[in-house]
C-alpha cells in the first residue's frame, strides 16, 4: 500500500473518529440540559396556543403588540387562579373539619368504632398496629425527614412554571419579528413552504389541546355524574381535580381515580367500590376509544398512529413524551408531507418511447429478432 492510501485512510479514521466524539458531546450536552429544553418545549406549545389570541385582541382591541399579549396571559392566569381556588378552598375547609374530628376518629379507631375502627378491624390492620407499634412509632419519625427535599422539589416547580411563563411570553410577544427574520434569509419558494409548515404545527397543536380538553371536560363530567349519584361529599371538586389531572394522556385519568376512589372509600365502601369499577372502564374507554377518536379529528391522524404514538413516546421519554407525543406525530407527518412533496417534484421525468424507424422494404421478423445482413 502507497503512502498516499496511508494518508486517505489515516484521514478516514480520523474523520470518522470526530464524528463519533461530535455526536458524544452533542448528546451529553442535550442530557445536561434536558430541564432547560423541556422548559423551552413547554413553553413553545403554550405560545402557539395562546398567538392566535394575541393577534386577535391586537387586531380588534389595541393596536400594541405587547399590551394585547399581557392582557391574554393576564385573563389565562385569572381563569387557572379561579379554577385553583375552586379546588383549593373547599379542600382547606374540609382539611380543617377533619382537623377537628381527628381526635374523636382516632378514640373511635383504638376502641374498634366508626368507619376506621371498623375498616381496621375488617382488614385485620388493629392487630397488625398492636404488635408492630413501636415499628409505626420509628416510621412515624422519619416522615420529616425528607421535608428538605420536599421544599427543593416544590422551589424546583415554582421556577420551571416561572421560567415557562416568561418564555412563553417572550415567545408570543417577539412572534412576528422572529418569523420576518426568518422568512427574509430564505427565497420566496422556502418562505410560502415555511408558512404553510408553521401555519399547519400551529393548527395540530391547537386542535390537540382543544381535544385534550374536551376528553377532560367528559372525565370530569362523568366523573361528577357518578360521585352525585352516590352521595359523595364534595362531588363537583373532586370532578374538577379528575378533569384537571386527565389532561396527562394515558396516565391522567389513573390519578383522577385515586382520588375519586379515595374520597368514595371515605363515604362508603360501596361507593369506593363503584367508583373504582367506574374508573377502570372509563380509562379502557378513554384509552382505545376517545382519545383515538377525538385526537384524530382535531389533529388529523389516523386513530392507530395516536395510539402507537402515545404508547411508544410514554415508553421512551415518561410522562413528557405522553403530552408531547401527538402534536410531534402531527408536525411530524406535515413535515414528511412537505418533503415527500418535493421529492416528488424532483425526480426526473422519463422520456417517452421513441418508436425504431425501419428502411423501407424490410419487415421485422415474427419473432421480434432483427433481419439477418444482407436479407
Amino acid at each position: 500500500m502507497s503512502n498516499a492510501d496511508d494518508r486517505a485512510t489515516a484521514r478516514r479514521a480520523l474523520i470518522v473518529i470526530g464524528l463519533v466524539l461530535a455526536t458524544l458531546v452533542g448528546l451529553a450536552l442535550l442530557w445536561a440540559t434536558r430541564r432547560v429544553l423541556v422548559w423551552g418545549l413547554v413553553a413553545a406549545f403554550l405560545a402557539v396556543a395562546l398567538k392566535p389570541l394575541v393577534d386577535r385582541v391586537e387586531r380588534r382591541m389595541v393596536r400594541r403588540r405587547a399590551l394585547a399579549t399581557l392582557l391574554v396571559f393576564l385573563a389565562t392566569f385569572v381563569v387557572l387562579a379561579a379554577l385553583g381556588a375552586m379546588i383549593v378552598l373547599p379542600l382547606v375547609d374540609e382539611l380543617g373539619r377533619f382537623a377537628d374530628r381527628a381526635p374523636d376518629l382516632i378514640h373511635e379507631a383504638r376502641a374498634g368504632r366508626g368507619p376506621v375502627g371498623e375498616a381496621l378491624n375488617r382488614f385485620h390492620l388493629r392487630r397488625y398496629a398492636d404488635t408492630h407499634a413501636e415499628q409505626i412509632q420509628r416510621y412515624g419519625s422519619r416522615l420529616g425527614e425528607p421535608a428538605v427535599g420536599v421544599l427543593r422539589g416544590v422551589l424546583q416547580i415554582v421556577a420551571a412554571v416561572v421560567t415557562v411563563v416568561v418564555l412563553a411570553y417572550l415567545m408570543v410577544l417577539e412572534a412576528p419579528k422572529i418569523i420576518s427574520g426568518t422568512l427574509k434569509l430564505v427565497g420566496d419558494g422556502a418562505a410560502e413552504r415555511l408558512r404553510r409548515i408553521g401555519r399547519d404545527s400551529s393548527r395540530i397543536i391547537t386542535g390537540y389541546l382543544s381535544g385534550n380538553l374536551l376528553i377532560s371536560v367528559i372525565c370530569g363530567g362523568l366523573t361528577f355524574g357518578v360521585l352525585f349519584l352516590l352521595g359523595v361529599p364534595f362531588a363537583g371538586v373532586i370532578a374538577l381535580v379528575v378533569a384537571l389531572a386527565d389532561l396527562i394522556p394515558l396516565v391522567g385519568a389513573t390519578l383522577g381515580a385515586i382520588v375519586a376512589a379515595g374520597a368514595g372509600f371515605l363515604h362508603s365502601p360501596t361507593a369506593g367500590v363503584v367508583v373504582l369499577v367506574f374508573f377502570v372502564v372509563y380509562q379502557q374507554v378513554e384509552n382505545h376509544l376517545l382519545q383515538p377518536v377525538i385526537m384524530a379529528r382535531a389533529v388529523r391522524l389516523n386513530p392507530l398512529t395516536v395510539l402507537v404514538s402515545v404508547l411508544l413516546a410514554a415508553e421512551l421519554a415518561g410522562l413528557v413524551g405522553a403530552l408531547l407525543a401527538i402534536p410531534v406525530a402531527g408536525i411530524g407527518q406535515v413535515l414528511l408531507r412537505e418533503f415527500a412533496r418535493t421529492g416528488r417534484q424532483a425526480l426526473p421525468v422519463p422520456a417517452p418511447d421513441v418508436p425504431v424507424r425501419r428502411p423501407a422494404g424490410r419487415r421485422a421478423p415474427a419473432d421480434g429478432n432483427p433481419p439477418p445482413a444482407g436479407g
